[in-house]
């Protein structure tokens, strides 16, 4: 139990900060569009990645560093590209809970990239959480179990809850003020990669 909820606490300190992908749930989440597909799409990758990590494929990453290399340009361009759009957004009146549905297909392609070309994700999941997994030698895979349960524990707090802020989101003005953030944190994100 105690390697369980070392897990869950190590996940929740790492995930529950906004990024990319985070920023990308909630703004589904306010809209009320797909937000189970986001949240599964999310939430799935995560448990794969922390899987990936506790099972010592963050070796991989340390003794191949082309490979975090070729992540870390595709994902800072990705991530430049959208804090790109949610600057447009944020300047455009109107470009918000009015805006017309994402495809299906774009959104899942999106949420893909926002988690696969992050870099952010693989430090904070394979990394970070594989290598903590390490401190509970037999345990480590209750730790692993831990981490993962917080990533679909956050990640339905913050889709499903997101839905509760449709009415401060009714105003343009608020979506202008959430992708003007989005927008900052992302283009942070991109920027601090390619330094």
């Amino acid at each position: 139990m105690y390697a369980m909820a070392a897990g869950l606490g190590t996940g929740l300190s790492l995930i529950v900060v906004i990024g990319s992908q985070n920023a990308l749930v909630l703004r589904q989440g306010v809209l009320r569009d797909r937000v189970p597909l986001v949240v599964a799409i999310c939430a799935t990758s995560d448990v794969l990645l922390i899987a990936l990590g506790v099972g010592g494929l963050g070796g991989l990453f340390t003794s191949w560093p082309p490979l975090l290399e070729v992540v870390r340009w595709f994902g800072a361009a990705f991530l430049l590209a959208y804090g790109a759009l949610a600057l447009r957004r944020a300047l455009r009146p109107g470009d918000g809970l009015t805006a017309a549905p994402v495809a299906a297909s774009a959104l899942v392609a999106t949420c893909l990239a926002l988690t696969w070309l992050n870099p952010h994700v693989y430090l904070d999941t394979v990394l970070l959480l594989g290598t903590a997994s390490t401190a509970w030698g037999d345990l480590r895979w209750w730790f692993g179990v831990g981490a993962m349960v917080a990533s679909v524990l956050w990640f339905c707090v913050l889709g499903f809850g997101a839905g509760r802020l449709a009415g401060v989101f009714a105003r343009p003005s608020a979506w202008r003020v959430l992708d003007g953030v989005v927008a900052v944190v992302v283009t942070a994100a991109g920027i601090s990669l390619i330094w």
